[in-house]
């Protein structure tokens, strides 16, 4: 522990507080982490990407942070709003290394290392393959909490498309809550070269849209009981006729009662968790 950090407009503070920027972030390749939540899950989950952690002698004793194994500085309360892109932060601020999958890692090339398609009748596994891939996704918020949906229904990855927003952005890590560090993100793909690596592989590629027909339908149908790649579009255009077209179908979670429409990310998670829920009785009839 170094000494207490005091003046706010110090260069260390300066330089941490910079990364609210996406172009800062670009450039050094590393991301703000707030909250003890979000830390205490980097320490458990993914150590060796933390670089710094600046917390007030207050929350160090609250949170146990005073012998994180990570180079950690007191700071004021003072300074810790400067480097915090909170309104109101808890107390501690760390700085983080970026971690993105590549693409073929989520799905890997047909053929590689003796890689075959999946079979969507059978798991190569525990389960079949659940991938979430975001297209135009520009919320922080949205994307932050289907990163989470995603992470709690069991998927195996998320991938957002270049046109979406950055994952390393300050409100879509803190709206992870520390599920950033548990599913693995890829970013930067096309929609079309996403679609087509799932495809590739065995996926079922599924679309909600309002376009769409019934969750419940599909689901009946057996479409969820294999490896699925759920796409999710722009949060106001939803997805185009074009992105339409590279899907084998479009869904919609149907409305009982008055809501004019539903929130992205909610859509989402149901869509998620149908997958999961249908991906685990077709196992355990299978096992059966």
């Amino acid at each position: 522990m170094s000494d207490l950090l005091e003046n706010p407009k110090a260069g260390r503070v300066r330089a941490v507080a910079a990364l609210a920027k996406k172009d800062v972030r670009a450039d050094t390749g590393l991301f703000l982490l707030e909250g003890p939540q979000a830390v205490r899950e980097a320490l458990e989950y993914r150590p060796e990407l933390l670089r710094e952690l600046y917390v007030t002698p207050t929350a160090a004793a609250r949170y146990a942070l005073d012998d994180a194994p990570v180079d950690t500085w007191f700071v004021t309360e003072q300074v810790l709003d400067t480097m915090a892109d909170t309104v109101t932060p808890q107390g501690v601020v760390a700085v983080c290394q970026q971690f993105p999958t590549s693409v073929r890692a989520v799905f890997p090339d047909p053929g590689a290392d003796g890689l075959e398609p999946r079979d969507a009748s059978a798991s190569q596994g525990p389960l079949p393959g659940l991938v979430a891939i975001l297209e135009q996704v520009r919320d922080p918020g949205n994307a932050g909490t289907i990163i989470r949906a995603a992470d709690s229904a069991g998927a195996d990855a998320v991938v957002l498309t270049g046109r979406s927003v950055d994952p390393y952005n300050p409100k879509v890590v803190r709206s992870t809550t520390g599920s950033l560090f548990h599913v693995p993100v890829s970013v930067g793909v096309t929609l079309a070269d996403a679609v087509s690596r799932a495809k590739a592989l065995g996926y079922t590629v599924l679309a909600a849209d309002v376009s769409g027909d019934d969750l419940p339908a599909v689901r009946a149908d057996g479409m969820l009981d294999g490896p699925t790649a759920w796409v999710f579009g722009n949060e106001a255009r939803g997805l185009t006729d074009e992105d339409l077209v590279l899907v084998d179908r479009a869904v919609k979670v149907p409305i009982y009662g008055q809501a004019e429409s539903m929130n992205l990310a909610t859509a989402a998670s149901v869509c998620l968790y149908e997958s999961a829920f249908a991906q685990r009785a077709a196992v355990s009839s299978t096992a059966g």
